[in-house]
């Protein structure tokens, strides 16, 4: 099974994100090449892909996190919309992180040790905070001729404090997979945000 450790964010983030999700990755995602968006309710801040994990490999990993972190919850404000790889052709549109992105750093650093405890491997990549908006499929993707650069001031401010991070979730499969919701195995908080 795939395993990855996220902070889940609230609902209204959730549904904020969607409607500028839309007007950004719209005409993107209708082209041939097109890019298939993620749904709202499996929208998450990814802290560490874990990837193909044994069964029995899934107690040790919930027993990692099952503690609060050691923080306190954290605001998040979202900003920049980029592609990954930077070069070639894309796999996936995301919007970054403004203020917060710090904390996140601290905090997967945090998550990365507590795996790492576990003798379990992981994606040991340098870690990048984002939001995954839509992941482009298929062998024929092609690089978009007009991807949005930046996020305008003013949805800069509209997307300001959305998200008050104090749940961190291991979860099953990925947020483009066609399974009706990806399992939670656990669920913490942040310290002084109480188990969720």
């Amino acid at each position: 099974m795939r395993l990855f450790v996220a902070v889940d964010l609230p609902d209204e983030a959730r549904q904020e994100i969607a409607v500028r999700q839309k007007l950004w990755a719209g005409p993107l995602s209708k082209s041939k090449h097109g890019l298939k968006l993620v749904e709202p309710s499996r929208m998450h801040l990814t802290l560490l892909f874990i990837g193909e994990a044994r069964e029995d490999s899934v107690p040790a990993i919930v027993e990692s996190m099952s503690a609060p972190a050691s923080m306190a919850p954290f605001d998040v404000t979202f900003g920049g919309i980029g592609v990954f790889p930077p070069r070639g052709a894309p796999r996936v549109l995301w919007i970054g992180i403004t203020d917060g992105a710090a904390h996140l750093e601290r905090l997967q650093r945090e998550v990365a040790e507590r795996v790492r405890a576990t003798d379990i491997a992981f994606d040991d990549r340098p870690f990048r905070p984002h939001l995954t908006l839509g992941r482009w499929r298929g062998a024929e993707r092609r690089r978009p001729s007009a991807v949005p650069r930046s996020t305008p001031e003013r949805l800069r401010r509209e997307l300001a404090a959305l998200d008050r991070s104090d749940r961190i979730a291991v979860r099953q499969g990925h947020a483009c997979d066609v399974v009706p919701e990806p399992a939670v195995f656990v669920g913490t908080g942040l310290h002084g945000a109480g188990a969720c």
